[in-house]
């Protein structure tokens, strides 16, 4: 392969529908590996407006282009510059679509930035253009400007080819090796890289050395013996491990710049005691107390002096992240402690060296497999956990690639693991140094997860403390809950595959050598049989679910679906309606087929079983994926039996469908996770500690306690240590429409954030409750305020909630708009956010069917239930404003009902104690100003 040049190319357009957009401007660069060749740029009469949003975002107005050239004016010159050059994008194959449309560059080879950037910084957090010219240093004067945004691509294209060159050689050789046959992006770029180095030679076992990277070859360290309890525990002296905290004590003394904390000392002590007299403690700690180093202090020394571990569960990977790189090792450094601390995660959080192998002799078979592969090899040069958690898999499809080589196999056991890795599987290490660890931290899926399997996920324990806690009840339901739809089960069908497709298909290639030739030819004949069980199911499904949808539409009398899906939950009387029983024929047929297919298969999974280790190493992941398929076939016809015929009591059922496209799903989930807490841990640990800023509702904590049975739990709440009072003030804009007022009340909310926002410069995050009422604002409120030269982000237009709060961080005049995800998490000291506005009070919709079916529990559900989900959601939001001693800003209500309704006091009397004034939103901007000494 030669290239003498490269075309780097870049296009502004209207929007990202390829039928229905237009492109406003173009920008290419004509360079090779040494020099710029030549320029080409062009603005573009779209034909059609510009939407707002898009000037927002380039620059570029109506004015503008209304005297430029139409794209036939420009497309043959356009042709010309780039000739048979390669084309150079981010994300090339959306501009090269577009240019497409108009019968040129059909044939040049395209080259993406993106999969080349994906492949050599696997662990970058962005992989957008901004992001990376600033982790890579090239300098982009302009954003989303056709030609700065080209010469953007160009650098970056150089520099990751300057890193491509510096790869080891195998590595090199075995990507260029294995995308021969894939039209992936990054092809032509590590092809040319091995041509320059054509002198080097290299052999195929350098490449499976080097290929396993340094996670494998660092792991020969004899582990540390498991932990062995103290016959009988050492209590803990409560005034030593306070005394750590104290002023003067051993923290303060390391770091000079530690601020003693009654709430802190109070909250550590209070764990000391439950850990020490073996009894359960739920803790509400407000924002600034320092949580996590108040409990684990105490978990700490308990696990030390009485090598016993303690099991910390979060919700969040950032709250993983900052107490094993951060917390725990100030605890060693400043107290000198030999603190063992590990993260552990699920199976399919790892590498699987053996599976890696396997892909390495059949090959990626997809641009996403191709990828995640050469991510994973250059990432294995210096990952040391193995933990995928430190790769970016930035789409569904790159995660399916990844379970390819994840350690989620039925057939990964600690015996098969020693037996074909020697042990070197990230996972089985990471086991073996949880059983060692003092500290182990997980997250709330895998805790319930070990409790689910009976504790066979995670080393024995009994002491056990839950951060995040609020979140425990949606994170078990979400991990415990199933969802079907039909093209679910086509891609399993499709997966199951046939005599030459599918595992099924695998499994008669790998047999082929092993068994004699009546054995093969009855395998033959089983596997035909599961294929014609396979497509008699799979066909009759299709009828079951229209079967759904047909009672679906009875239930709305034939009418459209509105703007939001329609929910239906399967009860006892829906089982009883003339038109279910059209559901119940069609599944009584669906599951004849299926019950056979189930019944072979798992009499295939067995033979198969016994079999396994006579087959070769490439075909030792068959009994995994012939495993995985009848696992989830097996879901299917448990859950779906239980929605039409036999339901569990302690579930909830009910069928969906999105408005459109009338699209069908079909759902299960728990009633009520207080009988598994009960079971599992209030009455089998000796000390379960829940602590969060968020646990009580009117200052109580029996809301809670009721959801989670922790009936007999001690409680402790402690405050803040900010001054609230002189940092926040709350405004209750008291002449606002109720909600129920939809359209007054929507005005007043765009004219405050409009108002608002001008009057402080941005600043402002907007929290709202439904995604639509969110969409429409920012309809009405973007063009306006980019005229003030203040942005607007807005959660759903494209970005990750990471990437939009960076955005907003970084940018001197912004506003933040987001729904339920942003009510939490964010955290954004300084004068970056100077104010929060709620648009509503955030009450659960109360049709969905895991609300309606819970709220059936309660005698009165909307004090009960309803009203304290809404109270610790409102806390949440409030507490996105002051995250410093040292911040200042404004939270303004505009919801009517903290002021008429008798429940608004509730609100109000949750948060801090602060700085409250009603007033009319006229006064708003000006107060505003005052407050912030602007």
């Amino acid at each position: 392969m030669k290239v003498k040049s490269f075309v780097a190319l870049d296009l502004e357009t209207t929007g990202l529908d390829l039928k229905n957009d237009a492109i406003i401007e173009i920008g290419a660069i004509r360079f090779n590996l040494h020099r710029v060749e030549g320029e080409w740029e062009t603005l573009i009469h779209p034909g059609r407006r510009i939407p707002p949003f898009i000037t927002q975002l380039t620059g570029i107005t109506e004015q503008m282009v209304i005297n430029a050239p139409s794209i036939q004016d420009v497309i043959l010159d356009l042709e010309h510059f780039i000739g048979n050059s390669p084309i150079v994008g981010h994300n090339v194959k959306f501009d090269a679509a577009f240019l497409r449309r108009y019968k040129i560059c059909r044939l040049n080879d395209l080259i993406d930035t993106y999969d080349m950037a994906s492949v050599m910084l696997p662990g970058a957090s962005r992989y957008n253009l901004g992001a990376l010219s600033e982790a890579l240093s090239i300098l982009q004067p302009v954003k989303h400007r056709a030609l700065d945004d080209a010469k953007a691509t160009r650098g970056i294209f150089l520099r990751l080819y300057e890193e491509i060159l510096q790869l080891p050689l195998p590595i090199l050789a075995e990507i260029v090796r294995l995308g021969e046959e894939i039209d992936w992006g990054g092809q032509i770029p590590f092809s040319l890289a091995l041509q320059e180095r054509h002198s080097e030679t290299v052999n195929a076992q350098e490449v499976r050395e080097v290929s396993r990277g340094a996670l494998f070859s660092t792991q020969s360290d004899r582990p540390i013996a498991p932990l062995m309890p103290n016959p009988e525990p050492v209590k803990l002296d409560t005034e030593e491990v306070a005394s750590i905290l104290e002023p003067g004590g051993e923290f303060a003394h390391h770091f000079p710049e530690y601020e003693y904390r009654t709430q802190q000392v109070e909250m550590l002590r209070a764990i000391t005691d439950a850990l020490s007299d073996s009894h359960h403690l739920m803790v509400e700690a407000g924002t600034g107390v320092g949580k996590s180093i108040a409990y684990l202090i105490p978990a700490a020394m308990w696990a030390i002096k009485n090598n016993q571990r303690v099991i910390i569960s979060t919700n969040t990977i950032n709250l993983q992240d900052q107490l094993i790189h951060k917390d725990i090792p100030d605890l060693q450094a400043a107290l000198k402690w030999n603190i063992r601390a590990t993260v552990l995660k699920g199976r399919s959080n790892y590498i699987c060296p053996r599976r890696l192998e396997n892909m390495r002799r059949r090959g990626p078979n997809t641009p996403d497999e191709m990828r995640v592969f050469a991510k994973v090899l250059v990432w294995l040069q210096w990952t040391k956990t193995g933990d995928r958690g430190e790769l970016n898999l930035n789409s569904p499809a790159e995660r399916l690639a990844w379970m390819r080589l994840s350690a989620e196999d039925e057939n990964c056991t600690a015996e098969n693991c020693i037996k074909h890795t020697g042990g070197r599987c990230p996972y089985y290490q990471a086991h073996l140094a949880a059983q060692s660890a003092h500290i182990i931290i997980v997250n709330h899926a895998l805790l319930l997860a070990d409790v689910a399997a009976n504790n066979r996920v995670l080393p024995e324990y009994n002491y056990l403390i839950i951060d995040e806690a609020h979140h425990l009840e949606d994170a078990v339901t979400d991990a415990l809950s199933f969802h079907i739809t039909q093209r679910d089960i086509e891609r399993t069908i499709k997966e199951l595959g046939g005599p030459t497709s599918g595992v099924l298909g695998w499994l008669l290639s790998a047999t082929g050598s092993i068994l004699d030739p009546s054995e093969y030819a009855a395998l033959n004949q089983l596997v035909q049989r599961i294929t014609d069980y396979a497509f008699q199911f799979d066909n009759l499904a299709r009828e079951f679910f229209h079967s759904i949808d047909y009672f679906l539409s009875e239930q709305r009398d034939g009418r459209q679906i509105g703007k939001y899906p329609q929910q239906e939950r399967i009860l006892p009387a829906t089982r009883k309606q003339p038109s279910w029983e059209n559901v119940e024929i069609a599944w009584e047929e669906t599951q004849q087929p299926l019950k056979l297919l189930l019944k072979n298969l798992a009499n295939t999974v067995q033979g198969v079983g016994e079999i396994i280790d006579t087959m070769g190493e490439e075909d030792q992941d068959l009994f995994g994926a012939l495993s995985g398929v009848l696992r989830d076939l097996n879901d299917i016809n448990n859950n779906l039996d239980g929605l039409v015929f036999t339901p569990e009591s302690d579930r909830v059922y009910w069928a969906e469908a999105q408005p459109n496209n009338n699209f069908l799903s079909l759902h299960a989930a728990p009633l009520h996770i207080g009988q598994m807490m009960e079971r599992y841990l209030w009455h089998e640990k000796e000390s379960v500690i829940l602590t969060s800023a968020t646990l009580t509702t009117a200052g109580k904590f029996d809301y809670m306690k009721g959801r989670l049975n922790a009936i007999d739990a001690d409680e402790i709440a402690l405050g803040s240590p900010f001054d609230f009072e002189n940092s926040t003030l709350l405004y209750l804009v008291n002449d606002i429409p109720e909600p129920s007022d939809y359209r007054g009340h929507q005005n007043i909310i765009e004219n405050c954030i409009i108002s608002l926002s001008k009057a402080i410069g941005g600043r402002t995050l907007v929290l709202f409750t439904s995604y639509d009422q969110l969409r429409r604002t920012s309809k009405k409120i973007t063009p306006v305020l980019s005229k003030e030269n203040i942005l607007t982000f807005v959660q759903g237009d494209g970005a990750s909630p990471h990437v939009l709060l960076e955005n907003f961080r970084t940018t001197d005049r912004a506003i933040l708009l987001g729904t339920r995800s942003f009510w939490e998490g964010v955290d954004i000291p300084g004068d970056a956010l100077s104010s929060v506005v709620i648009a509503k009070l955030p009450f659960d919709v109360p049709s969905d069917p895991i609300i309606a079916a819970r709220s059936e529990m309660f005698e009165d559900s909307f004090y009960q239930y309803t009203l304290p989900e809404a109270i610790l959601r409102f806390r949440q939001g409030f507490g996105r404003l002051i995250r410093t001693q040292y911040d200042r800003g404004i939270v303004v209500i505009l919801d009517r009902r903290v002021l008429t309704k008798q429940y608004g006091r509730f609100f109000i009397e949750s948060l801090p104690a602060c700085t409250i004034q009603n007033g009319r939103l006229s006064d708003l901007p000006r107060l505003a100003q005052q407050w912030l000494n602007i």
